[in-house]
């Protein structure tokens, strides 16, 4: 499967959890915890984020957590020296959910567009 067909895979699979997935950003923002929501999202085991959906609930291969940019530079997934650059890239998460995808093609960041 390409790229182009694993992220259409993505976004079908996460279709029922982007309404949920948007409240936990607007969360993170609203609350003051950072401006920079991320979405972890990812089929093995990590300790990253606060799981927000389990692998198991309904049948879902794939575990979603809510974290940071902080928390991603705290843990070293982001290098201090990178966090500049990856402001620059960052979308307005008001109209793009920031996902973390851990799969077999690696780990990236994929910005979803949001659909309210």
């Amino acid at each position: 499967m390409n790229p182009e067909e694993k992220y259409k895979e993505l976004q079908q699979l996460l279709a029922p959890y982007l309404r949920m997935m948007g409240q936990a950003a607007d969360t993170i923002i609203n609350e003051g915890v950072s401006k920079y929501p991320i979405l972890v999202v990812t089929q093995l085991e990590v300790d990253l984020g606060i799981l927000l959906v389990e692998k198991t609930a309904a049948e879902l291969s794939w575990m979603v957590s809510a974290s940071t940019l902080e928390e991603m530079v705290a843990r070293k997934v982001i290098q201090q020296d990178r966090v500049d650059n990856f402001r620059q890239v960052f979308r307005d998460p008001h109209d793009f959910l920031c996902l973390f995808v851990l799969s077999d093609l690696g780990a990236q960041f994929v910005f979803l567009p949001r659909k309210d």
